[in-house]
């Protein structure tokens, strides 16, 4: 008889990602994306974080809990072969998984233990908002870190980055908030990666929208190799 497995989240996610367009495609492509993991009780003792502030990185296993339950795929088509290609859902890591977990390496700024609750500090998330987390392990950096592994789906960073500008609306919301700077890093972070479905190619004129840590910022393609930030609004 096969074992039955059931999984209780230890958090959930507080992430500037408010949907999924835009979330990168994996983490520590933007630093600046910073959000917390608050700890859910039981589990939101000082004591099961105890050393934890030893170690720079972290590995957070946690579930795609946007997708659905049973919209799992044998073959998906991943967005670094441009998102026509078909390959087995083991060879990716896609969500539409027969049990949807995934793992994220995360940087740790921070822990804190307060009246407020124990959450920690996190940056270079690639995470939604919301998402519920099942475990927390340190990175360990010779081991986890092989210089002689390879994958061809992925063989490096991607490569190419297009360049952010703003428009006169959108620096004047910047110039008029107090984290203006963290916004705009926020934004340029994410945009350079161009986060538009893979197909799209170079001649698009379509404005995009993405919510990110409470604003809706517009969007589009300004030539082959720019974006414009058009607007940015409170959403």
């Amino acid at each position: 008889m096969e074992p039955d497995f059931h999984f209780e989240a230890i958090g959930r996610i507080e992430s500037p990602y408010r949907e999924k367009f835009g979330i990168p495609r994996q983490s520590g492509l933007v630093p600046a994306a910073r959000g917390r993991l608050i700890l859910l009780p039981p589990y939101d003792c000082p004591e099961a974080l105890a050393g934890l502030e030893t170690t720079s990185h972290l590995w957070l296993l946690f579930v795609f809990h946007d997708i659905g339950a049973g919209s799992w795929r044998p073959r998906v088509r991943p967005p670094r072969l441009g998102g026509n290609k078909r390959v087995g859902v083991f060879a990716t890591r896609s969500g539409f998984r027969p049990n949807p977990i995934g793992l994220s390496v995360v940087k740790l700024e921070g822990i804190r233990c307060d009246g407020e609750g124990v959450s920690l500090s996190l940056s270079g998330l690639d995470l939604l908002d919301g998402t519920p987390v099942l475990d927390i392990k340190p990175y360990i950096p010779y081991a986890d870190a092989l210089s002689d592994a390879s994958s061809a789906l992925a063989p490096a960073p991607p490569g190419k980055r297009l360049a952010v500008i703003f428009d006169t609306d959108a620096e004047a919301v910047l110039a008029a908030l107090g984290d203006g700077e963290y916004l705009r890093s926020l934004i340029a972070e994410t945009l350079t990666l161009d986060p538009r479905p893979a197909y799209k190619g170079e001649a698009d004129e379509k404005e995009y929208g993405m919510r990110l840590g409470g604003w809706n910022v517009r969007w589009r393609l300004n030539g082959k190799e720019r974006v414009r930030v058009t607007d940015i609004e409170p959403g």
